[in-house]
């Protein structure tokens, strides 16, 4: 005992010379750094709940005071970075890395075969590139029918490995609700979507609009009062009749999100069938076939588009190096394209100057 007080005692000594010994301005530098340790801010820990403002990421408390205030709700759907850079500047709501990737992005005529994998690479470039919005990720068909425990991973995994804040998934049948509830007791926000449903398309019948019979309709808002209940933020109305949404909207606390679901829901997400904002289609095919053309008649690159030069001393002695090489043809070529570059960016050399 003795012996490890002594050697205390030596440590405490050792430590207040080495700091007396050093500068003042070293010692604070020192300290900062030793206070530092820790990769989480002092004033992230102990600071407290910091109060919204609209340049941060949209939350559900932002959500459902535009929902109280009866303000409308913008979704947009993004795959990748520069789109989601895009709704970022927008200023949308929330952000839906939609399972339609399937379709949209990948090729294939449903959602059906995309997987789990796939969508995370899709959630992480999104969650890159849209900083402002409520990020939420489709739940894959195959990747949460079976178990809640099966639903409950996955959704835990869309936030951590995809970088989401909430996760979607579709269906109003007894184990899709169930689901929907075991997520939310997980402490994953939900959102919930009923009336087409393109993950059911099989017993659907294909890419079917809900909700245009009695039956049906009441279905639609039965099945959005379940999700409700469950625990979900908000519901998606998909492909349903207008009249059909209003009553879902006004049955419901939460908000409602259309999809060609008419003017009375709470917020919209508009696919292309609706209304398009933009022919942006035609502007890339137009500009790949100003490029193909220029390619192929040879204006460009011009030389504004050679921006990488080499001195002309510099470029006699490559020539001098590949002719010692006896790559007599590779210097020639060199030589020419040096000759014409020179030429194209003096093009008034050797024409003759008016007095």
């Amino acid at each position: 005992m003795h012996l490890s007080l002594s050697l205390s005692l030596s440590l405490i000594t050792a430590m207040a010379l080495f700091f007396k010994a050093i500068s003042r301005s070293t010692s604070k530098t020192l300290l900062s750094s030793f206070r530092y340790l820790s990769n989480v801010p002092e004033n992230t820990v102990y600071g407290g709940p910091k109060p919204q403002n609209p340049n941060q990421r949209v939350t559900l408390t932002h959500l459902r005071q535009k929902h109280r205030k009866g303000e409308p709700i913008t979704m947009v759907t993004a795959y990748d970075y520069p789109s989601a850079v895009h709704l970022d500047t927008a200023g949308i709501d929330i952000c839906l890395v939609g399972d339609s990737a399937s379709m949209v992005v990948h090729g294939h005529d449903t959602t059906l075969p995309i997987s789990l994998d796939e969508m995370l690479v899709h959630c992480r470039a999104v969650s890159r590139g849209a900083k402002r919005p409520l990020l939420v990720g489709d739940l894959p068909f195959g990747t949460y029918e079976s178990s809640t425990h099966q639903a409950v991973d996955t959704a835990v995994r869309v936030l951590k490995e995809g970088g989401m804040d909430a996760i979607k998934l579709e269906g109003g049948a007894p184990s899709r609700i169930n689901a929907a509830k075991a997520i939310v007791e997980a402490g994953i926000a939900v959102i919930g979507h009923v009336g087409l449903t393109p993950q059911a398309i099989s017993v659907l019948g294909g890419f079917r609009p809900q909700g245009k019979n009695i039956a049906s309709a009441v279905k639609v808002v039965e099945t959005a009062l379940a999700l409700q209940e469950a625990g979900c933020f908000s519901v998606v109305l998909e492909c349903v009749p207008a009249p059909v949404a209003a009553a879902a909207t006004s049955a419901l606390r939460i908000p409602t999100i259309g999809i060609g679901a008419g003017p009375f829901c709470s917020g919209q997400v508009t696919p292309k069938f609706c209304k398009q904002y933009g022919q942006v289609g035609d502007v890339i095919n137009k500009a790949l076939s100003e490029y193909k053309e220029e390619v192929t008649n040879g204006s460009f690159p011009g030389p504004a588009h050679s921006p990488y030069k080499i001195n002309a001393a510099d470029v006699d002695g490559f020539l001098n190096e590949l002719q010692k090489l006896g790559l007599d043809k590779a210097a020639s070529a060199a030589a020419t394209a040096a000759d014409k570059i020179e030429n194209a960016e003096s093009p008034d050399v050797g024409s003759p100057t008016s007095n």
